[in-house]
């Protein structure tokens, strides 16, 4: 009998990991024994297939299915041999250009407007290599990225290539019936990441009057059109207090997930904050007072709180984010950072980062891992200095600093944000701060008591101190 991939697998293999596959709708890939991808790469449904357990259990588990008729293999599945590392996702900034002017913005370096952009040419050439690199999801932002005057272009290729877009980044501006009637049309359907900084402060942040309702009514447009929202809001000295509210009025919207962000050290909010910029220690306190209050509001809608907690009221349950790894999953080969592992920020003059947070800082300091509009990306992917910087491991970050080579809290948070390192110490490998705050200052201690009606499924091993 001749069996065939079912439509949603698709088979691929990338310098070091030789058995992989996809399964559509998720960004990352999954490994395979080498006998089940072998087997997997003979069911083009041409070949005959003698029957046996490996075959049953394949098909059990929905990987193939007998042939029905003249099934082929779209261009999507068939095999493909990536001559690079993996890195299956991409942060993809298609312009610089935004109609606000926000003051915080970690993609600038200073306070000028961004004029770079990626022509349709550009973009086009851009997705054909990252196809051939294995890339399978795309993060579309921005500037304003709907400010694109190609934008629905862009979103079309990445999906005739067999990619698809997991969120796309927008202040909700330009979001119209017309826009998701276009997206609705084509299949694409992503988590819409709107940015939000709270009731009554909108508008500041943004540098824009009205940013507020707008942000609002695209909120509103997309719940009634069924797309998933998440909101963004930088939280700083000014919008403190309107955390609890603008937190129950977005789970009255249908928000789905609420992310909290401390307005860190990027070149332009040093620029412009003022005394606006919340310290470390201030920013744990408003938190974890925040969560507790959160918990209780009888809200659905998951947050996430930056670098500190994630809180899911409806299961009743919390962990905190510098717990990173359970003692007993650390290991010295880790990547310093799991997220730049498997997503490339590319910006909209090509240069490429280890995360968007950082770029602007990296462009002050002229320090420019590579550029995806000079260098082939499978060239960056395989042998270059951004591969070098993104696969840097954790025992160097305790090789290089003497606070994280004798902590006893590493195998825990492993060093830390590289972001907040650097905007703070300067350092790449130098320990992020504001994690020696966290465990040194005792906030696992005052978290757990603070939230102790709901499960933390970040324990560890022994209670912190002030020893660090």
């Amino acid at each position: 009998m001749r069996y065939i991939l079912d439509s949603r697998i698709a088979l691929r293999s990338w310098q070091q990991v030789p058995y992989a596959y996809y399964r559509k709708g998720s960004p990352y890939a999954k490994g395979l024994k080498k006998e089940e991808f072998e087997l997997l790469r003979s069911c083009d449904g041409k070949r005959e297939q003698e029957a046996d357990d490996l075959l049953e259990t394949m098909a059990a588990r929905g990987f193939i299915h007998p042939c029905r008729g003249e099934e082929n293999l779209t261009d999507w599945q068939k095999y493909r041999h990536c001559e690079n590392r993996y890195f299956p996702k991409v942060n993809w900034m298609i312009t610089g250009k935004c109609n606000y002017n926000c003051l915080h913005c970690f993609n600038a370096a200073d306070n000028a407007p961004s004029m770079s952009e990626w022509l349709l040419k550009e973009a086009e050439k851009f997705l054909d290599e990252a196809r051939e690199c294995g890339v399978n999801a795309f993060t579309i932002t921005g500037g304003e990225p709907m400010l694109h005057r190609n934008f629905m272009d862009i979103l079309t290729g990445i999906y005739e290539r067999g990619m698809y877009v997991e969120e796309i980044n927008t202040n909700g501006y330009f979001l119209r019936q017309g826009v998701l009637d276009q997206m609705k049309e084509r299949g694409i359907r992503p988590l819409m990441k709107i940015s939000f900084d709270g009731i009554g402060h909108h508008d500041w942040l943004r540098g824009r009057k009205g940013a507020e309702e707008d942000a609002i009514r695209a909120i509103r447009l997309c719940r009634a059109n069924d797309f998933p929202v998440m909101i963004q809001t930088n939280v700083h000295r000014h919008n403190l207090d309107t955390l609890l509210e603008t937190a129950k009025l977005m789970d009255s919207l249908g928000v789905w997930k609420m992310r909290i962000i401390r307005t860190s050290e990027a070149p332009r909010w040093k620029e412009n904050a003022g005394d606006a910029a919340l310290g470390l220690t201030e920013y744990y306190d408003r938190m974890l007072e925040f969560a507790s209050a959160y918990m209780k509001t009888g809200c659905r809608m998951d947050v996430i709180i930056w670098q500190f907690l994630r809180l899911y009221p409806v299961s009743g349950s919390y962990g905190m984010i510098p717990v990173l790894y359970r003692e007993k999953e650390y290991r010295d080969s880790l990547p310093v950072c799991k997220g730049v592992r498997g997503m490339v920020a590319v910006a909209a003059n090509g240069n490429i980062f280890p995360c968007h947070q950082l770029s602007g800082t990296y462009e002050l300091n002229g320090d420019i891992p590579g550029n995806v509009k000079k260098e082939s990306l499978k060239h960056l992917l395989s042998a270059s200095q951004y591969l070098c910087e993104v696969c840097t491991t954790v025992d160097k970050i305790r090789e290089h600093d003497r606070k994280c080579r004798n902590c006893k809290y590493f195998k825990y948070c492993a060093g830390g944000c590289r972001a907040l390192a650097i905007v703070l110490t300067g350092d790449k490998l130098g320990a992020d701060p504001s994690k020696c705050v966290f465990f040194g200052q005792g906030y696992y201690e005052k978290t757990v008591s603070a939230l102790q009606e709901y499960e933390n499924y970040t324990e560890i091993a022994y209670n912190p101190g002030t020893d660090i």
